[in-house]
């Protein structure tokens, strides 16, 4: 089965509209967007929505193994040198945490390639008659994003490798980090919680903080005083898919200094924290 074939598969599995329904509305939609020349907040909301159809869908097939495969296949076909290791696909069928990382970063690396190839250079077409038909701008999407997981994944994975080494040179316990509870698995062992005061910190959180933007900073503070994702999203009025990018992003510069030991890392900001009981609040 060609790998379009299995996108669109994915997609139609998980959007409820029929495909044809979909293009008709997404020829309409692309239409309006092309006034602003794909600029602007209309194209910024028109970005969330594709981001929050698109996320279960990459995420499921990251889970099944679908996406790595198809992957692989591309580059295989291409001469492009590329191999996915076999603990890592078992890693990323069992940790939802794992795959969120993979999946937001692909999902932003995609949007721009997506709005290039896509949209600008008109790369999408609605009466397209070859094959299974015109797709719809989802199942484009995520295409676009499948391409980009080799260098994602290449990321991802050597940013583990040099987990493991942190781990050896403070001699914590030989895991991953994804096996340690909390987002940041080397700060949330016995050794650096027994006595946090003794570690050197010369960044204060809130300093890396204020210098977000203002929606990021929020995102922020309510998840560390123990708000869910879903209970951020209604009260800043943004998608789920925007709170999650903005505390990926807000992460990744946390990550840095947190090897750097630079920094203590509130454990209210794992992604997979959930609903906290209202006592925690405050406790960062």
């Amino acid at each position: 089965m060609r790998a379009e074939h299995e996108v669109a598969e994915a997609v139609d599995a998980t959007l409820p509209d029929h495909r044809a329904a979909r293009i008709h509305s997404d020829a309409a939609r692309v239409k309006e967007l092309a006034l602003c020349n794909f600029e602007g907040p209309a194209y910024k909301v028109f970005e969330d929505e594709l981001c929050l159809q698109s996320m279960p869908i990459l995420r499921g097939m990251l889970r099944k193994g679908t996406l790595a495969r198809i992957a692989l296949k591309r580059c295989q076909d291409r001469g492009i040198p590329f191999w996915v290791h076999p603990d890592d696909v078992t890693l990323l069928r069992s940790s939802g945490e794992a795959r969120d990382e993979i999946v937001i970063d692909v999902m932003m690396r995609g949007l721009k390639t997506f709005k290039r190839k896509a949209l600008v250079e008109g790369g999408w077409n609605p009466n397209h008659r070859g094959g299974r038909g015109a797709s719809c701008l989802t199942s484009y999407y995520v295409g676009q994003c499948i391409w980009e997981f080799r260098r994602v994944y290449t990321t991802w994975a050597k940013r583990r490798v040099a987990w493991a080494e942190q781990h050896a040179l403070y001699a914590c316990p030989a895991q991953s980090a994804y096996e340690v509870p909390g987002m940041f698995g080397l700060l949330q062992t016995a050794n650096f919680l027994s006595e946090p005061e003794a570690v050197v910190f010369t960044t204060n959180f809130e300093d890396i903080l204020d210098e977000q933007p203002p929606e990021t900073q929020a995102v922020v503070r309510m998840t560390v005083d123990g708000y869910s994702d879903t209970e951020i999203a209604d009260a800043l009025d943004l998608t789920h898919g925007a709170v999650r990018t903005r505390k990926y992003r807000f992460r990744n510069a946390l990550y840095d200094a947190a090897r750097d030991r630079r920094i203590w890392i509130p454990e209210q900001l794992h992604t997979k924290a959930g609903t906290r009981h209202r006592q925690q609040r405050g406790a960062a």
